[in-house]
């Protein structure tokens, strides 16, 4: 059987909620055609080997709290690829990796990049999408060269004084602002006024150094899951947030139970349908995804579209809006799982056959 490395933790923001998605993913993994192989990564970088017992109750993956035997890396020899413990040497070979750590060092294209130089398969987006998709400011300038409707933007960085009545006079008010490299709604806020822009700037700032400033769009949050190599991406049914806070803060995903209703399909019409898999499809094309994505968009009241942004490594729990919408489309969580493994290794026979030549 395959053996398929789990990959989860990472020391981002998001650390928690991607063990929440490998927990799931390796429930429902067809055990008779893949072996899982279970790796976390600490908040401090180091990688472990996690028995499945451990993994049971794992909340969080700390070196204070991990035993040094379990430390492994990932190495290439003669073709293959292992993972390696670094106390006793005990090798164990890997077909594919299957990498669930949400934002930094995980979906920036870092992680997939480790992956490619080893040559090791892996579900999700290559390195040049998966960075492009992470950095907001960048996501936004490749969207509009492709004639991508997006919201108005103005890019404000830790060293330069923030000129809050220009930003005003761009953008209107009330206006968003968000870190442009973190997930999860972190760091994302609301602002109304100039009395509470200069704090909570400042707590955007902890999570990255650059931060956008937004145009507030007033529209139902629609979104869609897509998937399959670039050269012929398929896009799931459309859902829509029903939010109950004021916008989709981490609160209201994460804290508040009743933070948000799940809506699939989106009550739209027919022709909306058709409209968002269209542009959804042209997004994931216009940045190369291959693999997963979620684009996310506002529908307007005048029933235009907007796409706000694209996930490339959205949450992967059975009852995130990734899964459940190509649940709505006939797909289950474990059919999809496998599915995208077998994307993995399509994705990796294609890219070999293009570098025959180069490798004898």
């Amino acid at each position: 059987m395959k053996k398929i490395a789990i990959i989860f933790g990472g020391h981002s923001s998001e650390h928690e909620v991607s063990i929440n998605s490998a927990r799931n993913i390796f429930k429902a993994m067809d055990k008779a055609k893949f072996t899982p192989v279970l790796l976390g990564v600490s908040k401090q970088g180091t990688w472990y080997s996690i028995n499945e017992k451990d993994f049971e109750t794992l909340e969080s993956i700390n070196d204070s709290k991990m035993s040094e035997s379990n430390s492994v890396t990932l190495i290439r020899s003669q073709s293959k690829v292992f993972c390696l413990n670094l106390q006793n040497q005990q090798r164990q070979e890997l077909d594919c990796a299957f990498n669930i750590i949400h934002g930094t060092n995980g979906e920036d294209g870092t992680m997939q990049g480790h992956l490619k130089i080893l040559g090791l398969p892996f579900v999700g987006c290559g390195v040049m999408s998966s960075a492009i998709a992470m950095d907001k400011e960048v996501m936004k300038i490749v969207m509009s060269a492709a004639g991508i409707p997006n919201s108005r933007w103005v890019v404000l960085k830790s060293h330069v004084p923030a000129d809050f009545d220009q930003i005003v006079k761009q953008l209107g008010l009330p206006f968003f602002i968000k870190p442009a490299n973190a997930g999860s709604s972190v760091g994302v806020h609301k602002i109304k006024s100039k009395d509470d822009f200069a704090a909570q700037l400042k707590d955007a700032f902890k999570y990255d150094h650059k931060v956008l400033a937004e145009e507030f769009i007033d529209g139902r949050e629609v979104e869609i899951s897509v998937m399959g190599l670039n050269q012929k991406p398929e896009a799931a049914v459309p859902g829509e947030l029903v939010v109950k806070h004021e916008f989709y803060s981490y609160e209201a995903k994460y804290l508040d139970p009743n933070g948000a209703e799940i809506v699939i399909p989106a009550k739209v019409t027919p022709e909306q349908t058709e409209q968002i898999r269209a542009l959804a499809v042209k997004t994931y094309e216009a940045l190369y995804c291959d693999g997963l994505t979620r684009v996310d968009f506002f529908l307007k009241k005048d029933g235009s579209l907007t796409v706000n942004e694209i996930n490339t490594l959205p949450g992967f729990t059975k009852i995130s809006m990734y899964p459940m919408m190509w649940q709505a489309k006939g797909l289950g969580y474990s059919d999809l799982i496998n599915k995208l493994i077998q994307l993995a290794f399509d994705k990796n026979d294609f890219e070999n056959k293009l570098n025959l030549d180069f490798r004898s």
